[in-house]
């Protein structure tokens, strides 16, 4: 598996250092005296990257984790482990750190590996923050290997895979809501926007760190990158960290409870 992530990411590379060669050697605003070209198009391009990579991290976090209770469960491959040596707890709190520090290592990579090519083809363009869109992504990508630990507890390997696909998927629409809410100046649609990103709030912590990546650029560069690929740039500040924080600990909660009272 781990191979075909590592072909498959390589493929990825490519197609995304073709797509930033392209634009940069195409890209025309010279009708806009107000926009930085450069700017313009290397945070847009890379916005788009942070788009794929907290995808293709969710992917792999989908895969670590969708059958871990009840799916190895069904296969009698989890009865000897949790009774000696290991306990549920245990066992469940060694699967959470093993998949999400598998996933942080993969997002930080692809992350980087993306930051790179766009310095690199993008003539010098830097992004105005890197470590904390890096940690954003990171904590987005654990947010999704917990839901889909939690969903291992009590739904079977494909329901569960299924769910938390859909569970991102709503993440996904509710950033396009709020684009859509904010362009039509629907207060209405922003709410149920922002609900939404906190409810699962690793689409929260994509749009932190999305805004991190041009949070010092001014004029009609501002608005067209706080529009984003996928999802506007907003900033969550220091309470989405706590939020997120605490969050994690409800969803711990919820899983070891219902562990427990699983009968193997």
């Amino acid at each position: 598996m781990f191979l075909v992530v590592v072909l498959l990411t390589l493929v990825f590379f490519a197609l995304y250092a073709l797509g930033v060669r392209q634009v940069f050697n195409d890209r025309n605003f010279g009708e806009f005296e107000d926009i930085d070209p450069t700017v313009l198009a290397g945070s847009t391009l890379f916005g788009l990257s942070m788009f794929a990579t907290l995808f293709l991290g969710a992917v792999l976090a989908v895969f670590l984790t969708l059958g871990v209770v009840r799916g190895d469960a069904e296969r009698g491959l989890l009865q000897p482990l949790v009774v000696r040596p290991l306990g549920r707890r245990t066992f469940l709190l060694a699967r959470f750190g093993a998949a999400a520090g598998v996933c942080v290592l993969y997002v930080w990579a692809v992350f980087t590996g993306c930051l790179v090519i766009t310095h690199w083809l993008g003539n010098g363009w830097w992004p105005d923050r890197f470590v904390v869109p890096a940690l954003g992504l990171a904590a987005a990508v654990v947010a999704v290997v917990a839901l889909s630990l939690l969903g291992s507890v009590y739904l079977s390997g494909t329901a569960n895979g299924i769910a938390v696909f859909m569970l991102f998927g709503a993440g996904l629409v509710a950033g396009l809501l709020g684009q859509i809410g904010e362009a039509l100046d629907s207060h209405t649609l922003e709410r149920a926007a922002t609900i939404t990103s906190w409810a699962l709030p690793f689409e929260a912590l994509y749009q932190d760190a999305l805004n991190a990546i041009s949070s010092e650029s001014f004029g009609l560069s501002r608005v067209a990158l706080q529009l984003g690929p996928f999802g506007g740039a907003e900033a969550g500040g220091s309470s989405l960290w706590l939020y997120s924080l605490a969050y994690l600990g409800v969803v711990a909660v919820l899983a070891a409870v219902g562990f427990d009272r699983r009968d193997l």
